[in-house]
């Protein structure tokens, strides 16, 4: 990997305010707490922004140490992003380093990272604005309010018909995904699905908990399900057949972009539609998610409209247009 110049790793906790709060059934964050991985070679500086996520077991020093021991490995004969993926389970901290390894690239060769990826060029995509859960008639609020045309509704189980039509009433004409993060029991998805069809919703997200989805197997679909918690890596595609008719590629769950644009090709050849979403980060982290988000039918790339200041240089969003992220931010 050194090509003969010695690479040095950097790891740093950094913590950017969101905007009011951010509320899924699992409960509310006032910050975006990311750990960044830093590898030089002494003349270029490669970066990658993760989320440690608690629901996968993951702590903020707990990645921060993984991250640190992969530096010990940097030098070693043949280490390269697929050596990683052997060192590191997927993850934040293996999500980190791989993309500070694609931006070295990238920036010792010249070459962005894209176009390495075989991505020729990179388009301006639409994202979902995430409303966070609340009582019907916050939510309702906080729709009219947004002024957006694709929103993701974070849902939380009993009362879900209820604020699923008031975010209706309040964006009449917005399409919506509805996102349940793991909330709804098998008793609650007749009633919750029905009232997603007579809202117009077009996307239901992982609306069981993950390894107890079996009822989705049995049941009309009439709106695609997208599985978010089930899948992390490509290999488990195989097992959401017949469950799920949906996935939603994170890079933090994935353990980086190598395996996300490998889930990607591979959700595509198996026939699921593909979403590619995010934590609540910056744009540091939504720049490699780009790539695979070119071409997907859901983006919900969203996390620095959340934050009450993004990093700089950052992406620029144009109300819901997100532009091609700069060299200068990533790869």
């Amino acid at each position: 990997m050194s090509g003969g110049t010695r690479l040095s790793l950097g790891v740093a906790v950094e913590r950017f305010p969101i905007a009011g709060s951010f509320t899924i059934s699992r409960g509310s964050r006032t910050e975006a707490v990311v750990v960044v991985a830093t590898i030089t070679d002494g003349t270029h500086v490669g970066r990658g922004e993760c989320v440690p996520y608690a629901r996968y077991g993951e702590t903020i020093d707990g990645v921060v140490e993984h991250v640190r021991r992969i530096g010990a490995h940097l030098d070693d004969p043949g280490f390269d992003r697929v050596a990683l993926a052997a060192a590191l389970p997927p993850g934040a901290a293996r999500n980190a380093v791989d993309c500070a390894l694609w931006d070295l690239e990238a920036k010792r060769s010249g070459i962005r990272a894209h176009v390495a990826a075989g991505v020729p060029t990179l388009r301006s995509l639409e994202t979902c604005y995430t409303l966070s859960l609340g009582t019907p008639e916050s939510m309702e609020a906080a729709a009219a309010a947004s002024y957006r045309p694709l929103l993701k509704v974070k849902l939380g189980g009993a009362g879900d018909a209820e604020r699923i039509a008031a975010v209706r009433r309040g964006a009449p004409d917005a399409r919506l995904v509805v996102d349940a993060n793991e909330a709804w029991t098998d008793a609650l998805l007749e009633e919750n699905i029905s009232a997603c069809v007579a809202a117009g919703v077009t996307l239901i997200e992982q609306p069981l908990p993950a390894g107890q989805d079996a009822a989705l197997a049995a049941i009309a679909r009439p709106i695609p399900i997208c599985a978010d918690e089930s899948l992390h890596v490509a290999r488990e595609l195989d097992e959401l057949a017949g469950r799920y008719d949906a996935v939603n590629i994170k890079l933090d769950k994935a353990g980086g972009l190598t395996e996300a644009l490998a889930i990607r090709d591979a959700a595509r050849a198996l026939g699921f539609k593909v979403m590619v979403g995010c934590m609540v980060g910056t744009s540091l982290a939504m720049a490699p998610a780009v790539i695979v988000a070119q071409g997907a039918d859901v983006v919900d790339l969203d996390g620095p409209l959340l934050l009450a200041a993004d990093r700089e240089p950052g992406i620029v969003y144009e109300g819901s247009t997100l532009l091609p992220p700069p060299p200068s931010l990533w790869g």
